[in-house]
């Protein structure tokens, strides 16, 4: 049964008393923004259409034996890689390609080539540094020679024999060689303080490419822009460096009492235990020989299994603390932090710890369980940046800034350390999404110390706005450096919270995303999978939302067109009129005041746009409006606020 609209008739005479908005032609296409299509592909064995892995979803994997040595007299990092790689696809293989990251620091690499004369995070279009890997003795595990070609930041190495399909392995050895960047495109890096230089080492050793039922071998150069998409597998890894040296890692140490003096040791164990940081090596024995065993080089050990990579911090100015993380299932891992005495006092560094188990445990009990031994944060000269286990700051970062940054690379264990998605291609899948979840960590962190509003949330509208932006799903090589804050971060994280709060809600879209991250746990989801999940579980068509929100850049704007009573007396309600004047397409929130100042409220679904452009309802009020706003909250992203207010001002 379908009720009847009471509109302008021969029985009912309106009085238009609103003001209709100077812009009133609309470039909505509702049958564009709800088109019923959406998805180019069906689901497929290996991701089934519900968003989940299918029932025959395979990827493969490679193990890491890493031994190396750090010379801080030369900044060069060396040693010996094993990789044993499994082919769980049900494709045979004849070669493989690896990722060599530091070959964007040659003079002659693409990645070089690109960066621009302006300042740029990722280099200096001057710089003369002369990096990248130096391979040697590539050879396979029954001893045959290796047979491989670099390009670039990739190496294709040509398997002796076929790496048949569902489940052979392979392992190679070889040795290898670079310089430490003192600046790595702000990634990996040496920080020079009073104490001694503090090496931060990421992308240090040849790491094989994921190998995937989307694109087969993912081979994009490394530039800058564009992170990381790797295998799972287990690492053993052993740092041969300086005594007087304290190498943090993110991996379990194996061999604490060879490395730490008793007294370290002691506390070392205590911080296991301990609710509250606690100081393993404090800042005046930084400078004390004696808080160093008496040796002139020593060996580390760490392990880290089922995870995508291996980063690590080496340094003789390292304060070093540390406090016990508590998981839901009883479980602890260890917050440990990394810092010099110029980044200690002052509300900076020595709360590092307090944030890290902070961020860690939130994560933990909203989404999922942490899955690893340590958490550890190093102050070094890298702005923020994010491996499993381990994340690199800002030195000089503090109080909010720091529980920012710290908070932050710490989500990043979710997305893309846990949820393993491909960061060269889709940024916004790990930067956006962790993005959204630190809104909610800072909300919650020691009672709201760092919650600020900065004004409206509509407030970046014109920001999300611009018509020279690309769309969120490009990947970070197709934008612009200046507006990758913007897509990567900011315009996704804002998307996801709208569709949380107003949209879905709170309570649905959380289940939904908790069950994301619960099915692609160690798994590589595409953008659709994503998508899919979300709709499968809430049971809502989104397809507007992606179109619209990721992959265009449409813009919003809602407008109040006009106001009218019903007949000649307001007592019968109100005939509200608001226009769709842009293409994106998005719920409407109502708020009317009475001219007792009485204030009414109303919600209409995004479905009034699937076949208009305009729309008109009625208002159940008793007495004349002063005032009907559309979205009285802030939260929409609508372009222009002016035409969302009757009276016009």
């Amino acid at each position: 049964m379908i009720k009847k609209l009471i509109f302008i008739s021969f029985s009912a005479v309106l009085l238009a008393i609103g003001q209709v908005s100077a812009q009133t032609n609309s470039v909505y296409d509702y049958t564009e923004a709800f088109h019923p299509i959406f998805y180019t592909q069906n689901g497929s064995p290996y991701r089934s259409a519900s968003g989940k892995p299918g029932h025959a979803y395979w990827q493969n994997s490679a193990d890491y034996i890493i031994k190396v040595s750090l010379d801080e007299q030369i900044n060069q990092v060396s040693g010996h890689l094993t990789i044993h790689y499994t082919n769980n696809s049900p494709d045979d293989l004849q070669h493989l390609w690896f990722q060599l990251d530091q070959n964007l620091f040659q003079a002659d690499s693409r990645g070089q080539a690109t960066i621009p004369l302006q300042d740029s995070r990722y280099g200096s279009a001057e710089s003369d540094f002369k990096g990248g890997f130096q391979l040697t003795n590539l050879h396979f595990s029954d001893g045959s020679k290796a047979s491989y070609e670099v390009i670039d930041t990739r190496m294709r190495l040509e398997l002796p024999k076929v790496l048949k399909a569902g489940g052979q392995s392979v392992t190679l050895e070889m040795e290898f060689s670079y310089t430490v960047p003192e600046y790595g495109a702000d990634r990996t890096g040496i920080l020079d303080t009073k104490n001694g230089k503090i090496y931060t080492i990421a992308q240090w050793y040849p790491r094989v490419c994921v190998y995937d039922d989307i694109l087969g071998w993912n081979t994009d150069p490394y530039t800058g822009p564009g992170e990381f998409y790797l295998e799972y597998g287990d690492y053993h890894v052993e740092i041969d460096a300086p005594a007087d040296h304290i190498v943090v890692a993110g991996g379990e140490l194996l061999n604490p009492t060879e490395v730490w003096t008793s007294e370290q040791l002691s506390r070392y164990k205590q911080a296991f235990e301990s609710e509250r940081t606690i100081l393993i090596r404090s800042a005046e024995e930084v400078t004390n020989a004696a808080s160093r065993p008496n040796k002139k080089r020593l060996t580390w050990k760490y392990k880290l299994d089922n995870a995508h990579d291996f980063a690590w911090a080496s340094s003789k100015a390292f304060i070093i603390d540390g406090a016990r993380i508590n998981n839901p299932s009883g479980k602890s891992a260890l917050a440990l932090s990394a810092y010099p005495a110029e980044s200690n006092g002052g509300n900076a560094w020595e709360r590092s710890t307090e944030y890290t188990k902070a961020s860690i445990e939130h994560y933990s009990k909203k989404w999922l369980e942490y899955p690893y031994p340590v958490a550890v944060n190093v102050a070094s000269n890298v702005g923020g940046m994010e491996y499993p286990a381990i994340s690199f700051c800002g030195a000089t970062a503090k109080a909010g800034n720091l529980w920012g940054v710290t908070d932050h690379e710490f989500g990043h264990n979710w997305f893309p350390m846990i949820v393993g998605s491909n960061e060269r291609l889709h940024a916004w899948m790990d930067e956006g999404f962790n993005t959204f979840i630190n809104g909610l960590s800072t909300e919650e962190f020691n009672k709201g110390e760092y919650h600020k509003k900065f004004g409206n949330r509509n407030s970046m509208a014109p920001a999300f706005s611009k018509p020279d932006l690309e769309p969120i799903m490009s990947s970070p090589q197709n934008m612009k450096e200046k507006n990758i804050g913007i897509l990567a971060y900011y315009k996704p994280a804002y998307g996801l919270r709208l569709l949380r709060d107003e949209i879905i809600g709170a309570e649905r879209f959380d289940s939904a995303f908790r069950k994301y991250i619960a099915y692609w746990a160690y798994k590589h989801p595409t953008p659709d999978d994503f998508f899919r999940t979300m709709e499968n579980e809430t049971g809502e068509n989104l397809a507007w939302f992606w179109r619209g929100w990721f992959k265009n850049n449409w813009a919003l704007d809602q407008a109040v067109r006009s106001v009218e009573y019903e007949g000649l007396d307001p007592k019968h309600g109100a005939i509200i009129t608001i226009d769709n004047l842009q293409k994106l397409a998005m719920p409407v929130v109502i708020e009317a005041t009475t001219e007792s100042g009485k204030k009414i409220r109303k919600k209409l679904p995004v479905e009034i746009w699937q076949r208009n452009t305009s729309w008109r309802f009625k208002l159940k009020s008793t007495e004349k409006l002063t005032r009907v706003i559309i979205d009285p909250d802030n939260v929409y992203p609508d372009m222009d606020p002016y035409n969302n207010v009757w009276p016009r001002n």
